[in-house]
Formats: structure tokens, C-alpha cells, sequence
């Protein structure tokens, strides 16, 4: 193994001003077009730009891990399952291996733990003292068909019983129709319900039927003050893509060019592997800087991930792939 240390991954950029967002100005968008061909062949390329290896890659998978939401969305949820997940949350890699990599005194944990509403309590109660923030899905998730007046009662719901951040879901109807003021509005009523909870604004991409609709609810969510935007629900039959990741994170420069609001990334929804966040880290990286790198402004929604990245870590270690089981998700 190398003798080069390792960093800590969870240091963020606390001097962060949070998006208030802005006026809504369709003149800022309407006559933005994305070229899909153009997405599609940089995206494809992001695989072979760079090669990650050794105590490198090692170092890549936990600023990876530090960046997960660790998420249950289940039907079947219950109390034990959110305090099993609460539990792996605080301690997302086995002391052995963070010792053997001399990081076992790095305060090493996931992000945050994403959970449904009417489960906050109980992951309250199983990240006491953590400082793991609890984010809620809401607004109907994940279809997002109800009325504003009850999206906006889940929010409160939500923010009392103790959730620091809010992933809401967009209106598609709105999107497709391109009803622009009506979508600013709506994600605008649910920031002002969230107050001092962060919000990340579902766009349901794999429901979005063009690139150039994206970029264009990216735009309008981040006016109306989003905290993150986020790729999909991961209830879609697509979800989190290169190439869709790639549009959003360009509105997202953008914005910050125009505004000098950062804006944070989550994609969510079929990442499993931790070769593909490594991929996602790179996109970052090269389209939005080392600033971006961090959990205030850069999330992974996901669950089966994290086990991926501890057989991986152990393979650094010991040289040996290990079976799955040794390192479940909760």
C-alpha cells in the first residue's frame, strides 16, 4: 500500500450562501436549444478521459461515500429497516479497513440520510448526535399529483418533525406543456415553505422527453431558489444519465456565471456501481471545478452504492475481492 495519506472527503464549503433565487425572466432560457448529439458524444468520453487507480482511486471512493444521500424508499419501510440504515449511515465503512488506510480518525459518514415523511421520526431518533442531516422526499412523491395546497402541507409536515432537507418533485405536466411561470411558481411556494430546510427540486428527467425541456426546468427551478437539482426519483424507467447530468450541470455554471449562486448537483436513481460515481466525480470535476466536490453542493441519491464502494475498499486493502454480503447497504 502507498504511504501517501489520504485527505478527509468531508470537509464542505460552510461560507455557502444559499440560492434566494431570482425574478422569474423567461428572456433568460427561451431560446436555449441542446444539442443532443454534442451531450451524448462528450458524455461518452468521460469513461476513457481519465484513469483512477491504486490509493487514487481509493481516496476518489470515499469523497464518493461522504457525498451519498443514503436513501430507503421502499413500500415495505418500517422502523427497523430506517434504523439499521441510520446505523450504516454513521458508520459507512468497516473500522478495519479505515484503519488500514489510515482514516479511521477522519469522521468518516454518508451525507445525509433520504428517507419517506412519515418516517422522520424514527430516523431522528436513530442519527441522534450524528450530525447527519435527514432529508424527506415530499410533494407527493414520486408522481408528484396532488395539489400545490398539499405539497406544501407535506413540506411543513416534513420540516417539523425534524427533516433539514427537502427533495421535492416537479409538476411534469408543466414541464411538457412548457408552462414555465406556473412550474417557477409552484417550486417557489415550496422553498417559502421550507425555510431554513435545504431543498433539492426533482426533475424527473427520464419523464422530460428532450434535453432542451431540462435545461429549461433546470433554469427555472434554480430562479425560484432551489438548493440542488436533482435527476429523477429513481421510481422512472430511466433515471440519473451522463448525458442528462451534463445538461443540468451546464445550467448550473451558467446560473452561478449569472447570479454568483451556487447551486448544487444530486444525481439519483440507478447508480450501483462505483465505477460509475467515479464517472459522475470526473463530470463534476471537469465541467464545474473542485469547488462542487464536496456534499454542500454535490449529492448521490442511492443505497446499493455504498456497499459496492466498501467491497471496493477492501480490495484496496487486502488485494482480494470479498463476497457482498460482508458489506451490506444496512
Amino acid at each position: 500500500m502507498s504511504e501517501k495519506p489520504m485527505k478527509s472527503n468531508n470537509q464542505t464549503d460552510t461560507t455557502l450562501i444559499r440560492n434566494e433565487g431570482i425574478p422569474f425572466d423567461a428572456s433568460l432560457f427561451e431560446d436555449l436549444h441542446v444539442n443532443r448529439s454534442a451531450v451524448e458524444r462528450r458524455a461518452a468520453t468521460l469513461s476513457g478521459r481519465r484513469s483512477v487507480k491504486k490509493e487514487w482511486q481509493a481516496a476518489w471512493l470515499l469523497k464518493a461515500l461522504s457525498c451519498i444521500d443514503l436513501t430507503t424508499l421502499a413500500g415495505d419501510d418500517t422502523q427497523g429497516n430506517v434504523l439499521r440504515l441510520c446505523a450504516k449511515a454513521k458508520s459507512p465503512v468497516r473500522l478495519d479497513l479505515l484503519k488500514a488506510m489510515g482514516m479511521n480518525n477522519e469522521n468518516i459518514q454518508v451525507a445525509a440520510v433520504c428517507v419517506y415523511h412519515n418516517l422522520i421520526e424514527d430516523a431522528v431518533k436513530g442519527l441522534n448526535g450524528s450530525g447527519i442531516p435527514i432529508a424527506a422526499v415530499s410533494t407527493g412523491f414520486p408522481a408528484g399529483n396532488i395539489p400545490l395546497k398539499e405539497k406544501i402541507r407535506q413540506i411543513e409536515i416534513s420540516v417539523a418533525a425534524g427533516a433539514k432537507e427537502i427533495d421535492i418533485v416537479v409538476s411534469r405536466n408543466l414541464v411538457l406543456n412548457s408552462d414555465w411561470k406556473a412550474l417557477y411558481d409552484e417550486v417557489a411556494a415550496c422553498r417559502k415553505a421550507c425555510g431554513d430546510a435545504h431543498m433539492k427540486t426533482i426533475l424527473a428527467t427520464g419523464e422530460i422527453p428532450t434535453y432542451t425541456k431540462v435545461a429549461k426546468a433546470s433554469w427555472v427551478s434554480m430562479m425560484a431558489g432551489s438548493d440542488f437539482i436533482k435527476t429523477s426519483t429513481g421510481k422512472e424507467p430511466t433515471n440519473a444519465t451522463l448525458p442528462v447530468s451534463l445538461v443540468m450541470i451546464r445550467t448550473l455554471r451558467d446560473y452561478y456565471e449569472l447570479t454568483g449562486f451556487k447551486v448544487g448537483f444530486k444525481p439519483a436513481g440507478g447508480i450501483g456501481k462505483a465505477k460509475q460515481a467515479i464517472n459522475w466525480l470526473i463530470l463534476i470535476k471537469e465541467e464545474l471545478g473542485n469547488d462542487w466536490l464536496n456534499p454542500t453542493l454535490f449529492r448521490f441519491g442511492a443505497s446499493s452504492l455504498l456497499g459496492d464502494i466498501e467491497r471496493q475498499l477492501e480490495h484496496f486493502v487486502t488485494g482480494r475481492y470479498s463476497a457482498a454480503f460482508r458489506h451490506p447497504m444496512a
